[in-house]
């Protein structure tokens, strides 16, 4: 563990809390490999029945932090480092113990990724789901959305820009679990922990594992790793769409690249249609 990432236990529920709140929880390579750690701790204690995740201050994560995208990062590291936050993230889903996301504010990219592995996700009504990675120009990571969320969902939200789906409409397309206001997030998050926390274990882990079967037998896990190999070709291939907003991201920051590929947007808008 890190500062950033606090492992606790509190009877039979661990909490892994992401702890960046200053920067909203955006998750770095070494967040990865702490989250994983608290993975482990978590699954290897006999005490630990049911495992929670968290985020401190007004986010849940904004998502990886675009701040160690390399631009001239070779192949074979890039590839690497998705791989290890595709890991990351599938921890939640593939874990023996049940797994509760309680999300609050922005839950974004590898955030949302996060939120939607996890077996149940309580949300409160602030909180706002999406994945704007096409906006940056990159892939995503864990491809569960038309899994999860529908093919029509994962189409607005992925080819239409859609990244602030609010709490109530995410819990109507099952993309949640349930809405609470702010302020009992994370009790309501913690009851739920407790209430499954009584059933029989092994029966808990097996019915788990059944459900999971379901989804593999429908494809589930070739399925992500293919759209893993399509990310990681995003991630590697520049265009000059790509190369300048790059150029514009590192030097001035994520506002300036988006405004830049906008007015580029409006710009052959009005020429094609002048007056």
């Amino acid at each position: 563990m890190t500062d950033l990432v606090i492992l606790t236990r509190s009877g039979p529920v661990a909490e892994i809390v992401l702890n960046r709140a200053d920067k909203l929880n955006a998750i770095t390579a070494p967040m990865v490999g702490a989250i994983e750690s608290a993975m482990d701790a978590a699954e290897r204690d006999p005490a630990v029945r049911v495992i929670l995740l968290r985020g401190e201050g007004r986010a849940f994560s904004a998502g990886f932090d675009l701040g160690e995208l390399d631009p001239e990062a070779d192949p074979r590291a890039m590839k690497a480092m998705l791989e290890a936050d595709f890991h990351m993230i599938m921890r939640f889903w593939n874990s023996p113990k049940p797994t509760i996301s309680a999300v609050q504010g922005y839950v974004l990219g590898g955030g949302f990724e996060l939120a939607m592995a996890c077996d149940v996700t309580l949300a409160s009504e602030d909180a706002l789901f999406g994945e704007p990675e096409p906006k940056f120009g990159s892939g995503i990571v864990a491809l569960l959305l038309p899994w999860l969320g529908g093919s029509k969902l994962a189409r607005e939200m992925l080819l239409f820009g859609n990244d602030r789906v609010e709490a109530r409409r995410a819990e109507a397309l099952g993309l949640v679990n349930g809405v609470v206001a702010p302020e009992r997030l994370r009790e309501a998050a913690l009851d739920m922990a407790r209430r499954a926390a009584l059933l029989d274990g092994n029966a808990v882990r097996l019915t788990k594992q059944a459900i999971n079967r379901s989804y593999s037998a429908m494809g589930f896990e070739a399925a992500l790793r293919q759209a893993l190999d399509l990310d990681v070709e995003i991630e590697t291939t520049e265009t000059d769409e790509s190369r300048v907003f790059k150029e514009i991201l590192n030097r001035d920051g994520v506002k300036a690249a988006i405004a830049w590929r906008e007015a580029r947007f409006l710009t052959s808008t009005a020429e094609d249609h002048p007056g």
